[in-house]
């Protein structure tokens, strides 16, 4: 059987040890008796598993005792409400950085609550640069300031954190866990677990404690924070399976050594993708250098017409989910966690065999 290497932007590829202990407990997990998807989410056995998760993620990324962390639903597409919902706090406008495809979303979102200050807007540069932060327009009564550290599609990434007097929050969908962060310089963080956590179905929040209450009066309960952190996000039934095999993802980030060798490890591939790249003249990738994402690389051919063969010989040679957004066009490697120096090396000999074949 051909080695694959799964490049999808999300559903994303699992860690393999992480996908047969997965397996394994799929059909009796622990003393249970009964699958994993079965269990009860108040009984024992999986309450002990969302506590360990919680505490695994606590320590993976330092998170500060007056931070809460939801297991909620919904995607980080439920997030664009339930950020003005909880925030605002009796406000009426709120800075948004525009920096792509998910910040366009939860920019539409905001509206519907409040007046949107966009305070900077890479829309002009086709989403391929980010502004220095000096040049933003902060509106320093906002409620809050809401950027997106990395764009999936575009495979744009910020490389600093806005530094401002109002609560940050960040829509950390396809880069938590992919390296060390300060949470403290954070009010709320989100991310939907599918990318770099585990299954969809999944939504992270960590969100400061003293940003809880005083939500948007008229809204859903459920979309009060406070609700899910008095209840242990167990308001309504979570998404247990989901949950329990991001806690094993957590174990195996720490296992591995944790995030300050993730991190190293990420920096490595990215680098070996984009020295690829840069060395062809076949190859482009149309982000700013000092911008791009070390998740997600979109890289365009020469040749447009050859996008076709190029993803059916990718496939062939185990190299899936290869195809770039419409929007960007050519190809995407989506290069998360679970995805392997072995699976970045051999994508790069593919490229390499492919231009001498057809450049």
């Amino acid at each position: 059987m051909t080695q694959t290497y799964n490049f999808s932007a999300g559903p994303a590829m699992l860690p393999t040890l992480v996908l047969k202990q997965i397996q394994q407990e799929l059909i009796e997990y622990g003393n249970s008796k009964a699958s994993v998807m079965e269990i009860s989410h108040r009984g024992v056995d999986f309450m002990e598993a969302a506590q360990k998760s919680e505490k695994d993620l606590r320590d993976l990324l330092n998170i500060p005792n007056n931070y809460k962390v939801l297991f909620l639903q919904g995607g980080a597409s439920a997030q664009f409400s339930m950020v003005p919902i909880n925030l605002l706090r009796g406000k009426s406008k709120a800075c948004y950085a525009n920096t792509g495809h998910w910040s366009v979303k939860a920019i539409a979102e905001a509206q519907r609550y409040c007046k949107v200050n966009v305070c900077t807007d890479s829309s002009e540069n086709n989403f391929t640069d980010i502004d220095d932060f000096k040049n933003w327009n902060i509106d320093q009564d906002s409620a809050y300031l809401h950027y997106t550290p990395n764009e999936t599609i575009a495979g744009l990434e910020f490389d600093y954190i806005p530094e401002v007097d109002i609560p940050l929050v960040a829509d950390m969908s396809s880069t938590i866990l992919s390296r060390e962060i300060d949470v403290s310089k954070y009010g709320v963080i989100y991310a939907g677990a599918q990318k770099n956590i585990g299954p969809a179905g999944l939504t992270i929040i960590i969100v400061r404690e003293d940003l809880i209450g005083n939500v948007v009066k008229g809204q859903p309960k459920l979309f009060d924070y406070s609700t899910q952190a008095n209840n242990e996000s167990m308001f309504n039934t979570p998404a247990t399976f989901p949950w329990y095999a991001a806690g094993r993802v957590f174990e195996w980030l720490k296992e591995q050594g944790g995030l300050s060798v993730i991190q190293k490890i990420n920096h490595t591939k990215a680098k070996t993708l984009y020295t690829a790249i840069d060395n062809s003249d076949f190859y482009s990738n149309p982000v700013s250098i000092k911008y791009r994402s070390w998740m997600n690389v979109p890289f365009l051919l020469a040749d447009d017409n050859l996008n076709g063969l190029f993803l059916e010989r990718s496939k062939e040679a185990g190299l899936l989910a290869l195809k770039g957004h419409r929007s960007v066009g050519g190809m995407r490697a989506s290069i998360y966690n679970a995805m392997p120096q072995e699976g970045v090396d051999a994508l790069v000999n593919f490229m390499i065999d492919f231009e001498k074949d057809f450049g």
